[in-house]
């Protein structure tokens, strides 16, 4: 019985020792050496003054580097933060900061990083080089390559708990500070057994790590493949500007599992990347996060008729996913992808203020109850207690509200509406965003699209914004987008500012940047309102205002 995640590795390395874990660009690490380099790091960061609970911060890129700095950590039953390396110092030292890291692992890629941050940290950091390459000067380092050689190759004596924290994801806060969310081993096990009984995940997959490691999708992609003893592949992340070298990786490494955000997924659609490239090995298509567009999904099906694909759904909070629903053919109609039934071990409920399931087909907030439902906000009781509350059912202990919108069909699947602050007045109108975008996504020439509330300072209260991308190859005019959608929705409903762009923004989880876009729309606005010494409305309510 695995107790703890890095026992994940320990069981592949016992079993086959010789197979590859991690690939890594052109470097390959097998379980074997996984492992020792795992519990070498693991007595380091011991020697170094760590103790079961403490804090590690993983502030290097994706890499075999950062992969051993997990299992290291979790080994020294410590609790690892990835920390966003391409995040500002500001905000990567109020994530350092906030979890009170005993030890910070940094390479070469990370110094400048890590030493812009040490000091503003509170108290004294000590700093771990995970390359063989000098320290640079100025960086106070505890140990190097050299002592990470010397160390024992064996597991350390540190009882196991699996209950305990694994690791503290932080995740955008609506205050401006990162909130950091407690993740147990019990938590990721439970949906990694669930998940590879579903998949049917063996020892022969290959299967990719696309999403940054501090987005918790990259959790199952690791120990996913390491529960199977499959090979878990490291996508570069530059490769996500150039769709096309993106699906031939896809190609070259015989990927059988994918799993990303959709976003990536409506990209490599839009640039019709999937046209010439045949991926016969890959078997299973995944996304999370976010909604998918169904002219997207069907391009997917279209394109792999032999590939399995599946939805999934959940909040950081409740680790990676707790429901699914497996997409048997490709979409028929433009309505939204339903997230389905909970995993086992789950229950996911549709309930009003209070609290109480409503009746099916009514409209309320999605609950979630069960094995992945995490610890808490760290150090952070007041939010903790809003969100993680106790739960309805008598079988669950706790539950989480997770603010987003759904509604239960008969036969118990759900369907989710959207967010609960998505939802909009327009001059007295209820209107959810989610069904304007749903709009956009039918209309044939759109690549991606979203929609966003933004102030109206011409009339007041709110209007519609969107952001779109065109079809390369194809022509969109403004008149003729706003003819497609004026023929599926009402008037008050039709976006009054547009920006057309040639890819849209997306944030450190790779998840469509909306308050960025909602910025730049309204910033030029502003910036078109401060050269007019005498501004005026140009259009009524309803009527289109290109940016």
């Amino acid at each position: 019985m695995t107790a703890t995640l890095d026992q994940l590795v320990a069981r592949a390395a016992q079993r086959r020792p010789e197979a590859v874990a991690v690939v890594d660009g052109e470097r390959r690490l097998t379980y074997g050496d996984l492992e020792r380099q795992a519990n070498r790091l693991a007595h380091a960061l011991i020697e170094a003054g760590c103790h079961p609970g403490d804090r590690v911060g993983i502030v290097l890129p994706k890499s075999i580097e950062a992969v051993i700095g997990f299992l290291g950590t979790l080994r020294a039953r410590a609790i690892y933060v990835p920390v966003d390396t391409e995040s500002p110092p500001a905000r990567a030292a109020l994530v350092l900061r906030s979890a009170d890291c005993r030890v910070v692992l940094a390479n070469t890629r990370t110094a400048a990083l890590v030493g812009n941050v040490l000091p503003s940290l509170a108290s004294p950091v000590a700093v771990g080089w995970m390359e063989a390459s000098p320290v640079p000067a100025g960086l106070p380092c505890r140990f190097g390559q050299s002592d990470l050689s010397a160390c024992p190759d064996t597991a350390p004596s540190v009882a196991a708990d699996p209950d305990a924290a694994a690791h503290l994801l932080f995740t955008s806060g609506s205050t401006g500070v990162p909130k950091g969310v407690v993740v147990t081993h019990a938590n990721v096990l439970a949906f990694v057994a669930w998940a590879n009984r579903h998949f049917g995940a063996t020892a022969t997959d290959r299967q990719s790590c696309h999403s940054p490691l501090h987005f918790d999708l990259s959790t199952f992609d690791l120990f996913g493949s390491f529960a199977a003893g499959a090979e878990v592949h490291l996508v570069p992340p530059e490769l996500n500007l150039f769709p096309r070298r993106l699906v031939g990786f896809m190609r070259e490494r015989r990927l059988t599992q994918w799993f990303s955000v959709p976003s990536i997924l409506a990209y490599l659609a839009q640039f019709d990347a999937l046209a010439q490239v045949e991926l016969p090995d890959l078997r299973r298509v995944l996304w999370c996060g976010e909604v998918i567009a169904p002219p997207v999904l069907r391009y997917w099906m279209q394109h792999l008729p032999g590939a399995a694909f599946t939805n999934l759904y959940g909040p950081t909070e409740t680790t990676i996913a707790r429901s699914w629903f497996d997409v048997a053919q490709p979409p028929a109609t433009d309505e939204p992808i339903p997230i389905g039934h909970a995993c086992s071990g789950e229950s996911l409920l549709v309930c009003d203020a209070s609290l109480r399931p409503v009746p099916a087909g009514a409209v309320g907030e999605i609950v979630i109850a069960g094995a992945g439902v995490t610890l808490g906000y760290w150090r952070d009781e007041q939010r903790s207690r809003t969100s993680f509350v106790a739960s309805p059912l008598p079988e669950f202990q706790r539950a989480y509200r997770t603010g987003d919108l759904g509604r239960m069909d008969a036969a118990g699947c759900v369907h989710f509406i959207g967010r609960a602050d998505s939802q909009i007045k327009i001059r007295g109108h209820r209107v959810d965003l989610g069904e304007v975008e749903s709009a956009l996504h039918a209309v044939p020439e759109i690549g991606q699209a979203v929609a966003l509330a933004l102030p109206d300072s011409g009339w007041g209260g709110t209007e519609i914004g969107c952001a779109y991308v065109v079809r390369p190859e194809r022509e969109l005019s403004p008149e003729s987008l706003r003819q497609h959608l004026a023929a599926r929705l009402p008037r008050y409903m039709l976006p009054t500012r547009w920006l057309r762009l040639e890819r849209l923004p997306t944030n450190g989880s790779g998840k469509v940047d909306r308050p960025g876009l909602a910025r730049t729309l309204d910033g030029q606005r502003a910036a078109r309102a401060a050269m007019e010494p005498q501004p005026t409305i140009s259009s009524a309510p309803g009527e289109p205002r290109h940016v």
